[in-house]
């Protein structure tokens, strides 16, 4: 395989996104560079991004063999504005999440025109890649009914087209470098993480109530709440904070990822209650580490564990609580700490290179109409 120079634009350089920028660079057999803005005013980013990500890339000496643009970037407008020097180079955009399906906050409409964003950068695309195949399908799923809302000329007839060219590339995941902090030492009772962003669509209250009626009924266990809070954190946080009193081992952000890995090494349980995650990188992190994850059974959860243990580790809606009474005297078996290693990057990445490595040579050259 030939060293290339892939080009990253990322209008949205934070988070989970970084996580996989820098973990891909550091990892990739090709040459990656990266063009980005600071993760702020994600509406604006998506609007504008392209813009000034365009005016960055101009001034540049950059000749990449293939741009990859994430969903938060609208690449028509930035190949529009580049086209004297990327009218033949091949592209491909990666979907860490959309606007079609991905929940609005409280109190927010949903604004379509992103969505159509992600559509036709979609279009306009050589290659759509996915983090996973949930995603991929509610994507495509959801797509004609955005179409369905303009008045005439829907091209609905795109959405199959899109389907030929999009395909899945699962997140990858430094899980490696936690190794140094563990193993798992011997707990004298269950400690149940849950380690998610503290914003609605992580639905955090069912789990604090489900903490509430455990234990009201008399169970030994400890909690660890980790994830970051953006502004001031809800109120619920401080109040379960409260209740829970000695049981919480931790609450609130992890300042490093030292830190982080042993507040994973240290729990026992993982859960979820999210109505939003098209990935689940935190709930990998976790098997990787030795919990036994509890998800509910719906979003890419069931395609984490493997299909033996889903009776044990995935619940149905309302089921939290008596998932979580019978697994916690259990431990987490061998098993899915492998099978949560296959997102390591030491695993990804050359399959990440192979799929780039394909791509270009095609020159761009969109065959959607």
């Amino acid at each position: 395989m030939s060293v290339r120079e892939l080009l990253f634009l990322e209008p949205y350089d934070g988070g989970s996104h970084a996580a996989w920028l820098r973990g891909y660079q550091q990892h990739s057999a090709h040459q990656v560079r990266i063009l980005s803005l600071p993760a702020q005013w994600w509406q604006w980013r998506m609007q504008g991004g392209a813009v000034t990500l365009a005016r960055q890339f101009m001034a540049s000496p950059l000749t990449p063999d293939l741009i990859v643009a994430s969903d938060m970037l609208d690449l028509t407008t930035f190949l529009a504005l580049t086209r004297p020097r990327t009218a033949r180079t091949p592209t491909a955009v990666y979907f860490h999440e959309n606007q079609l399906t991905y929940p609005p906050g409280p109190r927010i409409q949903r604004d379509l025109k992103l969505g159509f964003i992600n559509y036709a950068s979609a279009l306009a695309a050589d290659a759509v890649f996915f983090n996973s195949a949930f995603h991929r399908e509610a994507f495509l799923d959801e797509l004609p009914r955005l179409l369905k809302h303009y008045p005439d000329h829907n091209e609905l007839d795109t959405v199959e087209k899109l389907r030929a060219k999009a395909s899945v590339l699962p997140v990858g995941v430094d899980l490696r470098s936690l190794d140094a902090f563990g193993p798992k030492p011997d707990a004298p009772r269950p400690c149940i993480l849950w380690a998610h962003r503290w914003e609605y669509d992580k639905n955090p209250e069912p789990f604090f109530r489900t903490l509430d009626k455990l234990m009201a009924e008399g169970l030994e266990f400890d909690v660890i709440v980790a994830g970051e809070a953006f502004g001031k954190p809800p109120e619920l946080f401080e109040a379960a904070r409260e209740r829970l009193g000695a049981r919480a081992l931790h609450f609130g952000y992890a300042p490093d990822r030292a830190a982080y890995a042993r507040l994973l090494w240290r729990a026992t349980h993982a859960v979820s209650t999210a109505f939003q995650d098209f990935f689940g990188i935190s709930m990998v992190e976790a098997m990787y580490c030795g919990c036994l994850p509890i998800m509910p059974r719906r979003l890419n959860y069931p395609a984490l564990a493997p299909p033996d243990y889903h009776d044990v580790c995935l619940y149905p809606e309302g089921g939290l609580a008596a998932a979580l009474r019978r697994t916690l005297p259990m431990r987490a078996p061998s098993g899915l700490r492998e099978y949560a290693a296959r997102f390591d990057w030491l695993t990804l990445a050359p399959a990440y290179d192979a799929e780039f490595e394909a791509l270009i040579g095609y020159g761009s050259v969109p065959t959607l109409f």
